[in-house]
């Protein structure tokens, strides 16, 4: 894929952000935000949305992307902030850290859906950016890889809930071994989900 929309960015600023989010939509376990600053879009790194992306694939990617991008920056954000301030908000401040900590002066920030408000910055919002732009499919793909292997360390100190196969999303599985054990304190409890099988 050639990315003109990258491509297009960077003929006019000296670096392209993309930003992206993995989790928000799980049950358990934090929301991840990465962000991927590029100054140049290389050809030969093959890289799409991470879902999809195979799991052996995203890794590959993700050691290459970390390894040859300007920068890159992971930030998480656990329950119990998504609990206290909400889905939207939470995943909007890291965002944001995320922003500030890849800027730098003429830089372009691309972020999935998400408005960020940065007095100074250039941010451009649109809907399915994880499959127009380069940078954020980097992004996309950083956030999963970190999610997904967090997602099993945490599985092996709490195995009831089988998160090392649904990554904390509300699978079937995930809710039988919620209606059996009840949640533990890294589900989110703002939600309004129930364990009940529907």
């Amino acid at each position: 894929m050639d990315w003109p929309l990258d491509r297009r960015i960077l003929a006019g600023a000296p670096r392209i952000i993309g930003i992206d989010e993995v989790g928000r939509g799980s049950l358990a376990g934090p929301v991840v935000v990465s962000g991927v600053a590029w100054e140049s879009v290389p050809g030969d790194l093959v890289v799409r949305d991470s879902k999809r992306m195979t799991p052996r694939a995203r890794t590959e990617a993700s050691e290459a992307i970390r390894r040859r991008a300007a920068a890159w920056a992971v930030v998480e954000v656990w329950p119990w902030s998504i609990d206290g301030m909400g889905i939207v908000p939470a995943t909007r401040l890291a965002m944001r850290a995320v922003a500030r900590r890849l800027w730098t002066p003429g830089s372009v920030v691309v972020v999935d859906a998400m408005e960020l408000d940065l007095e100074g910055l250039v941010v451009v919002s649109e809907v399915r950016a994880d499959g127009r732009y380069f940078s954020v499919a980097t992004a996309s793909v950083v956030a999963k890889v970190h999610r997904d292997a967090l997602l099993r360390e945490l599985a092996g100190r709490y195995p009831l809930w089988g998160w090392e196969r649904n990554a904390g999303y509300g699978t079937r599985e995930h809710r039988m071994a919620l209606q059996e054990h009840g949640p533990g304190f890294l589900h989110r409890r703002s939600f309004g989900w129930s364990p009940v099988l529907p």
